[in-house]
């Protein structure tokens, strides 16, 4: 019996086992999933817990309950890859040998590499939102927050839904107005990047919301440290950000075993042809997701897109052919600007966002590059389709390919 092991229970890993497992032949093969974790997380949520649009309950399963019952999972920590033996090691000593190897084990936030973050502050006024605790523990902060500077504040690339941030100052603006106090909370979104958003066009049109809303942006701002004392975020060129209320999305990593099998870059994350997302001298080994060093973004709709296309060329190269399919890097994201309305953005490798429509070209029905209801209902329902019907690998009404039908290309 041959082996496909899958390291990572998230998006990206829950999928692939869904698809593979319907798809192959049981007597022939075995699929295993290792994961740490035993809960399965909505990761996109997590940016409405803080404004008490989400609950705990929304935004948690059991990994296992997404997962084949003809697939083993294995809650437990890997150790090591020993890619040129064909096996991992876990941290409690077991190994698993495999023919197939999908990494999609994601990407963790990582305070401690910031000096300060996880100071005197830390869940008082420091805060993150990009897991579970942090977002219910900042939750709580705001329902008691009623004046003062509220920054939310990016300490590097890459991170994972580089939209989130944005979507943050834009839904705090609305949640400080519905509560009649935004006259007296102050905005600000410190970035290292030049812009709101690493795509011009986009970057356009996401400044210009911000500061319809009142939003300061500071650019350029790398962070050196969070000095707790004086409540303020200070650059590498000493610039200072004063806050009352800091919400910042610290460094994101790979995971720790990447580092320990010499198999990534300087933060974990694995280097991967772009178009098959096969390691150049493991063919058999495959990244999938967040886990990936590939000039796209970390998102979900990332994971969805290339795990179409990694399926389809595992199938092939099962079948003794050579991959068919090619990665473009197809990405969208639905961007939260509160009062009810949600932009959409939809762009790969070399194409970045266009003003149209989506899916369906000239119909829609949601509107590329510009703010409506029916973007913002789309945002809402696809938790539903998260949890029924994306992680456990059902086709989707929408290509893995991004399309140029119903764009309308600026000069």
């Amino acid at each position: 019996m041959k082996n496909i092991l899958i390291l990572g229970a998230g998006t990206a890993g829950s999928m692939m086992a869904n698809k593979l497992f319907r798809a192959l032949d049981k007597k022939e093969w075995k699929i295993t999933v290792v994961d740490p974790s035993s809960t399965h997380y909505y990761q996109p949520g997590f940016l409405f817990i803080p404004f008490g649009k989400y609950s705990k309950e929304d935004v948690i399963k059991p990994a296992a309950q997404l997962i084949p019952k003809g697939v083993e999972f294995i809650s437990a920590e890997v150790q090591l890859l020993q890619a040129a033996e064909n096996k991992v090691i876990l941290t409690d000593g077991r190994s698993f040998a495999y023919d197939y190897l999908i990494i999609a084990t994601g990407a963790r936030i990582a305070p401690e590499e910031t000096p300060g973050i996880l100071g005197p502050l830390w869940q008082k006024d420091v805060f993150e939102f990009y897991t579970l605790e942090g977002a219910l523990a900042l939750a709580e902060r705001l329902k008691n927050f009623n004046a003062g500077k509220l920054v939310v504040s990016i300490v590097d690339m890459p991170f994972k839904c580089p939209v989130a941030p944005i979507e943050f100052v834009c839904l705090a603006d609305d949640y400080f107005k519905r509560r009649g106090i935004r006259e007296k909370v102050e905005i600000f979104y410190v970035t290292p990047l030049s812009g709101a958003f690493t795509k011009p066009i986009a970057a356009k049109m996401l400044s210009q919301v911000m500061q319809e809303r009142n939003i300061q942006i500071i650019s350029d701002f790398y962070i050196e440290r969070v000095d707790n004392e004086n409540k303020k975020l200070v650059s590498y060129d000493e610039r200072e950000v004063p806050f009352d209320l800091l919400t910042i999305v610290p460094l994101n990593k790979g995971a720790d075993f990447v580092g320990r099998s010499g198999i990534g870059d300087e933060l974990n994350f694995i280097p991967v042809d772009k178009h098959t997302l096969q390691m150049s001298h493991y063919p058999n080994v495959f990244v999938l997701g967040d886990a990936a060093a590939i000039p796209t973004s970390k998102a979900g709709s990332v994971a969805h897109f290339a795990g179409e296309i990694l399926f389809e060329n595992i199938m092939h190269i099962i079948q003794g052919e050579t991959p068919k399919e090619k990665f473009d890097g197809h990405s969208n994201c639905y961007i939260e600007v509160g009062g009810g309305k949600a932009s959409l953005i939809d762009f790969n490798y070399d194409t970045e966002p266009l003003p149209g429509t989506y899916p369906v070209p000239g119909v829609g029905p949601f509107k590329l590059l510009s703010l409506t209801r029916i973007n913002h209902w789309g945002k809402l329902a696809f938790r539903w389709i998260y949890w029924n019907l994306l992680v456990k690998g059902r086709t989707l009404p929408v290509s893995a390919h991004m399309s140029m039908k119903g764009k309308k290309i600026i000069s």
